[in-house]
């Protein structure tokens, strides 16, 4: 879901996780092999319906034979260009390019003709998501993502995967730099999806940009809806943090100071926390000192 907004902002003090989505790649070819292999390996005690040529390109590329693998899928869409067969060689070459060749360019052409082979076949989701990743990560094509990962909310119907979906939405308009629309498309996965693992962080993103953006009253709302949900949350010495920090932008020192005070050997940066403390006891002693 997409919610519109003109305005950007600046957002120095946001921080956002790194990306993993490499070391995530490389997990998920070991994987990969190991499910192809356990997938043959069970088809081959229980039934004779895989096509063997099938069987055999998938062991090669098991085995990390990724161009003879390659010209085993090629030589079953010579004999099949279409039907069940063609779809998962098809899906298969487009792993080999992208995974295990590091050839996205190409990886990703395989994926689109499978999904306008058969856009609901077995093999249709996963070559949206990789292309939904491909164009985001490797491509950096923002835009273009977007679109691609709206297609995986709308067009499939995977209802545990939509927030996953929703959270790479809004994480996208964060790196473009449009802080209201991510606020927006945060928020619309805290509404539509709040069963999904993303929920409780999108709230917490919620809130750091709301203080972002100037908007502690809101903020705050949110802070205490956040505490009742989560109460034993990773994010909340974080969410703290924030809250000290709007008493502070509103000039209440002395609260901000006790509310920083509260977070000692609980903040994960405590040089920070520190730097804080610092500067809002000169700050508290000059107003003293005016008075």
């Amino acid at each position: 879901m997409t919610k519109t907004s003109g305005n950007r902002a600046a957002c120095p003090s946001i921080t956002t996780s790194p990306s993993i989505y490499k070391r995530r790649t490389k997990r998920l070819l070991s994987v990969l092999s190991v499910g192809v292999f356990f997938l043959y390996c069970l088809a081959g005690c229980s039934d004779d319906k895989i096509d063997p040529l099938i069987h055999k390109a998938n062991n090669e590329w098991v085995k990390g034979s990724n161009h003879r693998a390659i010209e085993l899928f090629k030589t079953v869409l010579k004999k099949n260009p279409s039907g069940p067969s063609a779809e998962e060689a098809i899906f298969r070459l487009g792993e080999i390019y992208h995974f295990s060749l590091g050839k996205s360019n190409q990886g990703i052409l395989y994926f689109q003709e499978l999904l306008q082979l058969n856009k609901k076949g077995p093999f249709s989701h996963d070559a949206q998501k990789y292309i939904a990743e491909i164009v985001e990560f490797t491509f950096k094509d923002y835009e273009q993502a977007i679109i691609e990962y709206q297609k995986l909310i709308h067009h499939f119907d995977k209802e545990e995967e939509k927030g996953d979906h929703q959270y790479r939405i809004a994480s996208i308009y964060f790196k473009m730099q449009n802080y209201e629309q991510a606020l927006a498309e945060w928020e619309a996965l805290i509404e539509d999806y709040p069963q999904s693992a993303w929920a409780e962080e999108s709230q917490f993103k919620a809130v750091e940009l709301l203080f972002t953006l100037q908007r502690c009253p809101e903020a705050r709302t949110y802070y205490d809806d956040f505490v009742e949900k989560y109460p034993a949350s990773k994010f909340k010495a974080e969410m703290e943090f924030i809250m000290a920090s709007c008493l502070e932008e509103e000039g209440d020192l002395k609260a901000a100071f006790n509310r920083f005070k509260a977070l000692e050997d609980r903040y994960l940066y405590p040089a920070i926390l520190k730097t804080k403390l610092d500067g809002l006891q000169k700050r508290m002693k000059k107003r003293k000192q005016r008075k």
